[in-house]
């Protein structure tokens, strides 16, 4: 809830909040590979005497039905917790989602990958295209894959996983479809699934490099 006369005085704090917001969408998006939709915000003005004006903006809706996770708990005899999955989820999606509210808006490199999951999500018959831009961004940023490599601490089977993946297997969804001269099948669920943990990695590899250097400490890979 925002006081009226901040809303007034600020008056682009709704779209501030609406950024934040889909900052930490982005991030969990990243570990549920799901797409999502961030309606607009709505508003109501609460006046002293109890009374109420909202403000109402019309869209269309749309119903999404998924299936649940399943989690586990494990105790020790005397009841203790010693892991909980449901708890080191959610633990996970709030440390993402600090560093990318943190660093997406000041650095380019951020953006241009998460832009890249999301389209990786979106647009599924192009996955591997989207997914190795993650890569070339990376590469860009440090000027090539030795440095890539030595600064965020990625081993060179990686590196050069995602880009069979995504470059050199004949696979629909991948960059050089047709070039292989072998005819071309889809992608597998365990590739699809390996290729978005290298390209989420190496992101979250970048997220906690950069949170360190300028004097962060969240530390997310896993």
């Amino acid at each position: 809830m925002v006081d009226s006369a901040i809303f007034e005085q600020s008056p682009l704090i709704r779209e501030q909040m609406e950024k934040s917001l889909n900052d930490r969408f982005l991030a969990v998006q990243l570990l549920t590979h799901r797409p999502y939709q961030l309606s607009k915000s709505s508003r109501t003005r609460v006046h002293d005497d109890g009374h109420r004006d909202v403000f109402i903006e019309c869209e269309p809706g749309h119903i999404v039905l998924t299936g649940g996770i399943v989690d586990i708990t494990v105790t020790d005899t005397h009841g203790n917790v010693i892991s909980d999955s449901r708890r080191d989820r959610l633990q996970r999606k709030r440390d993402l989602s600090e560093l990318v509210s943190r660093h997406r808006g000041t650095d380019q490199f951020v953006d241009v990958m998460l832009k890249s999951y999301d389209a990786a999500v979106r647009d599924p018959q192009n996955e591997l295209v989207h997914l190795y831009e993650i890569r070339d961004a990376i590469s860009a940023r440090f000027g090539g894959k030795s440095a890539s490599l030595a600064a965020l601490g990625i081993s060179v089977k990686d590196w050069s996983r995602i880009g069979q993946l995504c470059n050199d297997e004949p696979l629909r969804q991948g960059r050089h479809r047709g070039k292989t001269g072998l005819t071309l099948r889809d992608a597998t669920e365990p590739e699809l699934t390996e290729a978005r943990s290298l390209a989420r990695s190496f992101l979250e590899a970048y997220l906690v490099f950069i949170d360190g250097a300028v004097g962060g400490g969240v530390d997310c890979a896993g």
